[in-house]
């Protein structure tokens, strides 16, 4: 059970977009929005793993592993649409919207669209933009995280489980 939504050729950049969207992969939809909501709130920020160069240094980053990161207000709107278009796409083929999940998010570069920008000594230089195609669908999951819900049983190491099992047989040959 999925649903799904697509933008193409949308004068938003290819490279700001692709990092958000692989922020927000395998996200619950909820937690999508409300961390896009973040991002252009500038509360929370957009990791930079790719095209990062000249992309400068935030504490932010250091929550995704990172030092580098972005708040794209652009991206961010543009992808919080396309979670809203999908949303409604799921609630039509009547889906759970609390149990939906980003599944597949993926961003392509569209064809250029080209201006002009005037130089010294009458000269004329392309001024490009980078446009995008995106698509992504959603999928119902009923227990989203449920492994994660239980605490795991930390694991111990065989000499600390011999370094017990002696301590116990002491205290039984005490008694």
């Amino acid at each position: 059970k999925s649903a799904k939504a697509r933008g193409t050729n949308l004068r938003v950049h290819f490279k700001n977009t692709r990092e958000t969207a692989n922020a927000i992969k395998k996200m619950p939809l909820n937690r999508a929005k409300t961390y896009l909501k973040n991002v252009i709130a500038k509360k929370e920020i957009i990791p930079f793993r790719r095209f990062m160069g000249g992309v400068g240094r935030h504490a932010q980053a250091k929550v995704h592993g990172t030092a580098q990161g972005r708040w794209p207000l652009k991206s961010c709107e543009f992808l919080l649409h396309m979670l809203k278009n999908a949303e409604s796409n799921a609630e039509y083929k009547g889906l759970d919207a609390d149990h939906l999940v980003v599944d597949h998010i993926q961003v392509q570069r569209a064809p250029k669209m080209r201006r002009r920008t005037y130089r010294a000594h009458g000269r004329i230089n392309p001024y490009m933009s980078s446009p995008c195609h995106i698509e992504m669908t959603l999928i119902e999951r009923e227990q989203s995280y449920s492994a994660k819900d239980e605490p795991e049983k930390k694991k111990v190491s065989k000499k600390k489980l011999q370094k017990q099992k002696l301590a116990a047989s002491r205290a039984e040959a005490s008694m």
